[in-house]
């Protein structure tokens, strides 16, 4: 993998991503449902690295050959990854589809495992993007959240990201208990002076089979109500556009040009390989679009892909009308809206023109000329109910 070459231009294609899920973490926190998994003795990584490369090749045949836009490592906690095992995942990429120099290569990193020298090992690698989880700028709050960091840790991390890598995200979680707008403005504002050129602000949500779920449950955890939640999506808006990172989609903000070519990838209906435990994809086959699945469980995926060749147990073709109606759901939470004839020729139709009049006229949404449609910072609110409508 090339390290050194300048960013490749965002040329707003759809693109085709790789997504590689490494599942395991130090410890999982009260409000995750992700596909992550907690070991108390050490991982085999090279087991698991000969079992990636092994179900690229499954995902290649699928596929077909490619060009990568995008590379993201995601989990999990992927820098708990030796250096050469990411190495040897991303020359395994690079193996089998073409991988032009100078595409996006983010890795996620959990503060409390960062290390320069792991960083290092990292850059020398290959990534040349980093995406940190903060949560929160308070160790008060860290506790909560189950972070195995303090606000000490996040800033040496930050400043190891900014020093090692050429970009750099942090995530923060908002609409925490009892939390004020005013304390969320004091701790958005502080976190912007830090960022680089990008920021990932995600609302708490309270998700089943999760601790926090069974607290909220039996009424030991309050979360803002919807008019306070509003308020602070309204008060990240403010901020964020204040110091020239506005949202590009619904919880993701960055300064022109440093939004994350893989989740663009993602929201602009792509393609995209998802490999590893949990990991999930969407391969376009003439008309089609196959959507996979892998298991999630790490040793059960790991046993199946030493078997057959991969850990896949789904793979459903999606016809043309589920396509458009997952381009519909995706697109609409980007700034820049959906690609009216593209919806059109995979739904074989004009979106309802009542339904589309009257969130019109309630400023939920908005044309950009005759080609796109978006959401409304107001529409933004109620995304799901928009999506619903206009997918009618």
């Amino acid at each position: 993998m090339l390290t050194d070459a300048p960013l490749l231009p965002d040329t707003g294609e759809p693109g085709f991503g790789l997504y590689v899920h490494w599942p395991f973490c130090a410890a999982k926190c009260p409000y995750c449902d992700f596909n992550s998994h907690v070991r108390h003795q050490p991982v085999d990584q090279a087991r698991f690295t000969a079992a990636f490369l092994k179900e690229m090749d499954a995902m290649r045949a699928l596929s077909g050959p490619k060009t990568v836009t995008s590379i993201f490592m995601g989990g999990g906690t992927p820098s708990l990854m030796e250096p050469a095992t990411v190495e040897a995942i991303l020359d395994g990429i690079a193996a089998r589809w073409h991988v032009p120099a100078g595409i996006e290569v983010t890795m996620e990193a959990n503060p409390s495992s960062v290390e320069a020298e792991r960083f290092r090992g990292y850059r020398a690698a290959g990534v040349n993007r980093v995406s940190l989880g903060v949560q929160a700028l308070n160790d008060r709050d860290l506790k909560f959240l189950g972070r195995l960091h303090d606000v000490a840790d996040a800033l040496k991390a930050i400043r190891l990201a900014r020093e090692i890598f050429p970009r750099m995200s942090f995530d923060l979680i908002y609409a925490r208990p009892n939390q004020t707008v005013e304390d969320w403005e004091r701790e958005l504002n502080e976190a912007v002076s830090y960022a680089v050129d990008h920021l990932s602000l995600y609302q708490l949500t309270i998700e089943e089979g999760t601790p926090f779920f069974g607290l909220h449950k039996a009424g030991k955890l309050v979360v803002p109500d919807g008019d306070q939640s509003a308020a602070l999506y309204e008060a990240t808006q403010d901020i964020t556009s204040g110091f020239g990172m506005p949202a590009y989609e619904v919880s993701n903000h960055a300064r022109p040009g440093a939004e994350s070519r893989h989740n663009l990838t993602y929201w602009r209906y792509g393609d995209y390989a998802g490999i590893g435990p949990g990991a999930h994809g969407r391969l376009s086959q003439r008309s089609l679009k196959i959507a996979t699945a892998t298991e999630r469980k790490p040793e059960a995926w790991l046993d199946l892909v030493e078997r057959q060749g991969h850990g896949m147990l789904d793979q459903e073709v999606l016809d043309r009308e589920e396509q458009a109606d997952e381009l519909l759901l995706m697109g609409l939470r980007l700034r820049e809206g959906v690609d009216l004839a593209r919806w059109q020729q995979l739904s074989g139709r004009d979106p309802n023109p009542e339904r589309e009049q009257i969130l019109l006229e309630h400023g939920f949404i908005e044309r950009i000329g005759n080609s796109r449609l978006r959401c409304t910072p107001k529409g933004m609110l109620i995304l799901d109910a928009v999506v619903a409508d206009l997918a009618c």
